[in-house]
């Protein structure tokens, strides 16, 4: 079995599988949290890329988390007083160690009178993929540019 079929496979049981592109790298995109309300529409994706250099005996690894939206936001002072429509982050806790950013997102928040909460460790993506490449013997390297996977 070749490093990237089991790169593929580590990424199975993550919410960010891994897909093998045409040019032989590796890509996950996964919707994190979608909020859509009357007039607002609001969504956090998680992205990233990976390449196995076989000459090199080297993985290169990108990624990205990325929030849009687009719409009117009504603000709060709805009928409870704490209705909003689309979502906010209420906490987001990382640490920083040269290029690679470790941490999770939490976010509840009430939409017409619902409850929605997720907590995401957007870390362990490249943890995981880190693990089954040193285990092979490869190198593992964070790059900070998409083109440089």
């Amino acid at each position: 079995m070749s490093l990237t079929d089991k790169l593929i496979e580590a990424s199975a049981i993550m919410p960010a599988k891994l897909e093998l592109q045409k040019d032989g790298s590796l890509t996950a995109d996964v919707t994190v949290a979608e909020r859509k309300a009357c007039l607002s529409k609001k969504k956090l994706q998680y992205k990233c890329r990976a390449r196995v250099d076989e000459a090199a005996r080297k993985v290169r690894f990108w990624e990205m988390l990325i929030e849009k939206g687009s719409g009117m936001s009504g603000g709060s002072g709805g009928f409870d007083g704490d209705m909003s429509p689309g979502f906010g982050f209420k906490k987001e806790t990382y640490k920083t160690s040269g290029k690679e950013r470790e941490g999770t997102i939490e976010e509840s928040s009430t939409l017409f009178g619902k409850d929605y909460s997720y907590n995401w460790d957007y870390a362990a993506v490249r943890k995981a993929l880190r693990a089954v490449a040193e285990a092979e013997g490869y190198e593992f390297e964070v790059v900070l540019r998409q083109k440089s996977v």
